[in-house]
């Protein structure tokens, strides 16, 4: 207790600013979603304040974040049409989906599966990310026109005959399930269609509608008809919204651009009584739980989306920890990860009973706290209580916030989740694969299939199909190479053989250390603590690395911010006996000799000897 009230002003103003930058995101998520933008205030509020107070790393805030809410819009759209486009009727079987991907959040964290989150490859990561920033960007761009298919009655009317179709199939099935035998008693079909009014079959044409262009492949092809009936005053609020995002960023970053745009777009729109569409009205006072969730249950309907509650669990696992990781280079902690699991999935579990959306870890509302002071968990409690005070206080003004404003928010958003690093490497890396007379990347095609099948099919499976594409890969590649025992795990090791000569008067300023076996995505966590542990009187590192065979490109990045670190210390460091692939790598996206110049490369220790006597003994004569 003392612990977590031991930096309150830092904290307070950690989590005061966090909680500012989280609002135009929830509520952008939350209309994302499906579920409106009380949605995601509410699964902004609970998530922060739980998985801050049950998690395992301390300066975390977490809430909806686009890979969650790209999920979650699959799991709510492919319920609401099976309950015939009733959100309210769907709603409690929603919520339950949620609930039980918490639950299975928290089993992640108790089984102790949280270490192992990291053997997911960065290509699976790289197509999956880059995934949901297109899925929320075509998703995103029919509201940005101010298109709503629903309301596009020509087009509506084309799916009246489905309409009619799927109606009768709801009265047979019906009667089925009341045990009457239709081909005996077709008087009892006739009298229950009798009951059937134009406006079921409109809004049941609606729901077709909004099916057909749900999803990126959707609205890819809902696009011609929005182009040829955009409504302008939509689509202005839309730009003006990015704009101001991307411009007020190159003016100050101490105030968060989304919150400008947002604060600013809406404004013009309220002060000059422009005909603009407003997001759906955000209720007022205390959310209340939704007991649908207990008192409506069934089992049958939760029972097919119980791989998709694991996907969730799963994805939001992946989600936090990498935040986790990000907070801890920022604060030079170590997070608990199957705590935080627990934490995330208690938060998601409360969240879901009071009718929020999930979420995870948030990267930017972490990044924000820390550098505004943030050190404990109260940050991420005192985030929660600032939403919670702003939809207390003001959600009927936020309820008047332009829905094309969000779609603009939501359309930097996407832009942003995209993973621009890994585009850029594709034409840098070996193409280690022949497919006949043409040469590919094993690394590029994971990361295009994972792609192309997250973006047009299905999130989940194509993520699973990655994974055992690069497992199949990455075994081959090791069974090629070699098959000795990795070993890149930051601990001192005893001192080779060609090593007995090494001044004993440079031991404390040069660094030693000896890469045993492939640097791949399963070894990076381990690596990425060698900064760390190099001590402060180092002034020089020399990476033994004659046993390292293969690198790939999770174990690149990881080399590249491990030497990027040591060069903003003024830390030399030195290469030895490098492999041909390795090396490979390291040239084609600069980190030679960008980072290790050349004459830093020895082929042999006895070599790297010759130039620290020549160099840092011959430096120290010259100062005595």
């Amino acid at each position: 207790m003392e612990k977590l009230f031991s930096n309150i002003r830092g904290d307070a103003f950690g989590g005061i600013t966090a909680g500012i930058v989280a609002l135009p995101l929830a509520l952008a998520f939350g209309v994302s979603s499906g579920l409106g933008p009380t949605a995601g205030l509410y699964g902004a509020i609970f998530i922060s304040f739980f998985a801050a107070l049950f998690g395992g790393t301390n300066t975390q805030i977490s809430g909806p974040t686009a890979p969650m809410t790209a999920v979650s819009m699959v799991v709510i759209a492919g319920i609401v049409a099976a309950n015939d486009g009733d959100v309210s009727k769907a709603l409690p079987t929603v919520l339950t989906v949620f609930l039980l991907a918490g639950l299975m959040q928290v089993g992640l964290g108790v089984l102790g599966l949280g270490k192992y989150i990291r053997y997911i490859p960065y290509p699976v990561v790289s197509g999956f990310m880059t995934a949901i920033g297109l899925i929320i960007i075509m998703t995103q761009i029919l509201p940005a026109l101010g298109y709503y298919p629903k309301e596009d009655m020509p087009f509506v009317e084309q799916f009246k005959p489905q309409a009619e179709e799927a109606i009768l199939e709801n009265i047979l099935r019906e009667e089925a399930g009341e045990g009457i035998l239709v081909l005996e008693n077709f008087k009892e079909t006739i009298e229950r269609s009798h009951h059937i009014s134009q406006e079921d079959i409109l809004v049941e044409s609606q729901t077709l509608a909004a099916k057909k262009t749900s999803g990126a492949l959707g609205a890819i092809k809902a696009i011609p008809r929005a182009l040829k009936d955009i409504n302008w005053l939509e689509l202005i609020l839309a730009l003006g919204t990015i704009i101001i995002i991307y411009g007020f960023k190159r003016i100050t970053k101490a105030v968060p651009s989304t919150l400008v745009a947002l604060a600013v777009m809406s404004a013009i729109a309220v002060i000059f009584g422009l005909d603009y569409r407003p997001i759906d009205k955000i209720p007022s006072g205390l959310p209340i739980p939704n007991l649908g969730i207990f008192t409506e249950f069934k089992l049958a309907s939760v029972t097919p989306y119980v791989f998709t509650a694991l996907t969730l669990a799963l994805l939001g696992a992946i989600d936090s920890l990498l935040t986790s990781v990000v907070a801890d280079n920022m604060t030079k902690t170590k997070h608990k990860p199957n705590k935080e699991l627990v934490g995330q999935g208690i938060g998601n579990s409360i969240a879901a009973i009071f009718g929020g959306i999930p979420g995870a870890g948030a990267t930017i509302r972490t990044v924000v706290n820390i550098t505004s002071g943030g050190k404990t968990k109260l940050s991420g409690m005192i985030s929660s209580i600032m939403l919670l005070a702003i939809l207390l206080g003001l959600g009927p003004v936020a309820s008047r916030i332009p829905a094309a404003v969000l779609a603009g928010i939501l359309l930097t958003v996407g832009f942003g989740v995209m993973d621009f690093k890994g585009i850029k490497a594709i034409p840098s890396l070996p193409k280690d694969m022949n497919f006949g007379l043409f040469k590919i990347s094993s690394e590029v095609l994971i990361m295009v299939i994972v792609l192309i099948l997250s973006t047009f099919w299905n999130l989940v499976y194509a993520v699973g199909i990655g994974l055992i594409i690069a497992s199949l890969m990455f075994m081959k590649k090791i069974g090629d190479l070699t098959a000795e025992r990795s070993d890149v795990k930051p601990l001192k090791e005893e001192a080779w053989d060609d090593e007995g000569d090494f001044p004993a008067n440079l031991k404390e300023e040069v660094f030693i250390k000896h890469i045993k076996g492939p640097l791949f995505f399963g070894t990076t966590s381990d690596f990425q603590q060698l900064t760390a542990q190099i001590p402060d009187s180092a002034k020089t590192v020399i990476l033994r690395l004659g046993r390292m065979q293969y690198m790939d490109q999770s174990g690149l990045y990881a080399m590249e911010d491990m030497l990027q670190d040591l060069n903003k210390k003024n830390v030399e460091v030195l290469f030895v006996d490098l492999l041909k692939q390795p090396k490979y790598m390291m040239e084609r996206i600069g980190i030679i000799p960008q980072l290790i110049p050349k004459a830093h490369i020895f082929k042999d220790f006895k070599t790297c000897l010759q130039w620290i006597k020549q160099n840092i003994i011959a430096k120290h004569n010259g100062t005595n």
